[in-house]
């Protein structure tokens, strides 16, 4: 968690409140977004609901 709030500038505090929430993290946007960002630069794909339900996965390395 301080890892991440490093790199993402979100606050330590407001990534643990997101965690201990259920559902959608009520938070502001701009906090998501970053969190987003970070994670998706770090290998992360976020998947939008299509049936199977939304979800995250790591992203297929691309090829040499």
């Amino acid at each position: 968690m301080k890892e991440l709030a490093e790199v993402s500038g979100v606050s330590s505090a407001t990534i643990r409140r997101m965690e201990d929430g259920e559902g959608v993290p009520n938070s502001l946007a701009d906090n998501l977004g970053k969190l987003q960002r970070t994670l998706e630069s770090a290998g992360l794909e976020f998947i939008a609901e299509n049936g199977g339900g939304a979800g995250v996965r790591f992203r297929e390395p691309k090829a040499p």
